[in-house]
């Protein structure tokens, strides 16, 4: 596992233009509920933090008082690159930050980033994983067909690596 500054900013390349990322929490009946949500920090900056607009009211605004534990999860299926997030979401009650991260795509949602439903909800990121593959289909599809033929697993489809984040 690693956590240098280089694999953080892979790991911020492989999400920053996935649009959506599904939040995946547990639900009062021990299940886990998973919600799509729009990340809104738009940089690495955030250091090992993801930042999402919810309802006040909602499911995950509650259920995270009573578990914290989270996971994000980003596929790119036309890059084949994928990313699954573990860590600690919260409420948050940060004006500024709300405001900072304020965008006209909120607006679909909630009236302003003084909207007293707006809750904003962190996740500060224990351990990431991801698989990002480089190579183009048709090598992809060789490397398979080879190891069909030969009965190994294909080698070097890609990078795949894990991280611990604090």
């Amino acid at each position: 596992m690693s956590t240098n500054t280089s694999d953080q900013h892979t790991l911020w390349g492989l999400i920053k233009d996935i649009k959506f990322g599904m939040l995946t929490h547990r639900h009062s009946d021990g299940m886990l509920h998973s919600h799509p949500l729009t990340t809104q920090n738009q940089s690495a900056d955030e250091g090992s933090r993801l930042y999402f607009f919810v309802s006040r009211n909602s499911e995950i605004a509650r259920r995270l008082q009573q578990d914290r534990n989270v996971n994000v999860s980003y596929a790119d299926p036309d890059k084949d690159s994928y990313v699954s997030l573990s860590g600690q979401g919260a409420v948050v009650d940060d004006g500024a930050k709300k405001a900072a991260l304020w965008s006209p795509m909120a607006k679909a949602w909630f009236q302003g980033p003084t909207d007293p439903d707006l809750a904003l909800l962190e996740v500060s990121i224990r351990h990431a994983e991801y698989w990002d593959v480089k190579e183009s289909k048709m090598v992809q599809l060789a490397k398979m067909a080879k190891a069909a033929l030969t009965g190994e697993p294909p080698k070097n489809l890609g990078e795949h690596k894990e991280l611990t984040l604090s």
